[in-house]
Parts: structure tokens; C-alpha cells; sequence
């Protein structure tokens, strides 16, 4: 979400809300924010939303961004690859991450089990990609979309989750784009990284 807002010229108040501390599981935010107890969320006057693709798609309306498509065709192959990217790609991710980056900071087991699993699922996304990407610079047309950025969004985290992307030399080659021509992205993956290990440090986590 804030790529993308920068990338559209957007400023946004941001608010932090503290996931490892418990910030997102107050009554009071999940009844008037986010039910689910997590981030990000917009808050835009009586407007609340959750979900960073719905949220982006919402501010891409305000600015009538190129970020959707610039064609009707383009448009819904985006929303095709966004929802792809919730279905068979960010999921399996994220099991991963939570495995192990989350468990280890709480000091549990890991399931070496749902690992494979979620490592084979996200093989089986990555060989789509990596053929859809053969040529390309970007996944849909010929600039970014949120097509780019929603499947974008693990590589913030691959290097503490070890996801097996570097079988995929089309879809290294695509990211490693996006790092040197979008500044956005790469300041946001810099400022994850940095927020991680400060956290993981100050918890004496080792990964």
C-alpha cells in the first residue's frame, strides 16, 4: 500500500500499529478498523477498508491511476493477477513466513511438514510465473501495474522466510527491475528489512 501511494503521488498519515505487540487485537480495533486484528487499514473520512489490494484499488480511483491498466483488456488482467496472486501465491507465503520467522520468534516448533507443503504450492506458482515473465519486464503491458506490486509483495521477506524464488532466474530478473526503477519499492522493501531486524535483534532472535 505505500508503494503504491507514493508511486501515485498520494501522501498518507500514517499511523503505526505495533503486530508483535499486540496493537492490532484490541477490542477497539477490530470492532471499528479490522476485524481480523491486522494491517494495513485505511481510514479516508467514513470510508474504512482492509486489505491492501482493495485499498489500493480504492486510492487508484481517487487519481485515476495507470496502476489498474490503461486498457479495459489490461484492467482485467491485472485484477486477474491480483487475485491469482491472493490465491496461489501470498498465501502460501505466508504460512511459510509464519513458520518460520513467526514461530521462532515465539519459540515454538516449527511444521516441517506445512513447510513442504507451502514450498511445493508456491513451486508450482513460481514456474507460472517464471514462464509468463520470459521477456517481460512487467506482468501485464508495458509498465508497472498492481499486478507487479501485489506479487511483489513476499520478496520483502525472502530473505528471512528463504522462499525458493532464486529457481526462477525470469522472476528474479523481474524484481530485480522493479528494485532499480521504481525507488518506492525499493525504499519500502529497505524499510521493512531495516524494521525486522531491528525487531529480531532487540527480541534476540537469530534466524
Amino acid at each position: 500500500m505505500t508503494t503504491a501511494a507514493k508511486i501515485m503521488g498520494i501522501q498518507l498519515e500514517r499511523v503505526s500499529v505495533d503486530l508483535f505487540k499486540g496493537e492490532s487485537q484490541t477490542d477497539e480495533f477490530k470492532s471499528r478498523l479490522n476485524p481480523n486484528g491486522l494491517t494495513p487499514v485505511l481510514e479516508d473520512g467514513d470510508t474504512i477498508l482492509w486489505e491492501a489490494s482493495a485499498i489500493n484499488l480504492y486510492l487508484a480511483g481517487k487519481v485515476n491511476s495507470p496502476l489498474v491498466g490503461t486498457t479495459q483488456e489490461e484492467r482485467f488482467q491485472v485484477l486477474q493477477w491480483m487475485f491469482w496472486s491472493g490465491e496461489q501465491w501470498r498465501t502460501f507465503t505466508t504460512t511459510i513466513f509464519d513458520e518460520r520467522v513467526g514461530k521462532t520468534v515465539m519459540g515454538i516448533a516449527k511444521d516441517e511438514s506445512l513447510i513442504k507443503f507451502a514450498e511445493g504450492k508456491i513451486r508450482a506458482a513460481a514456474k507460472v510465473l517464471d514462464r509468463h515473465l520470459e521477456g517481460r519486464r512487467f506482468m501485464v503491458g508495458n509498465g508497472l501495474t498492481f499486478a507487479d506490486i501485489d506479487i511483489a509483495a513476499p520478496f520483502s521477506q525472502v530473505g528471512r522466510a528463504k522462499f525458493p524464488f532464486e529457481e526462477y532466474p525470469n522472476l528474479i530478473a523481474w524484481h530485480d527491475n522493479l528494485l532499480q526503477s521504481f525507488p518506492a519499492w525499493a525504499e519500502t522493501k529497505a524499510e521493512v528489512d531495516n524494521r525486522m531486524e531491528s525487531f529480531l535483534a532487540s527480541a534476540g532472535v537469530k534466524l
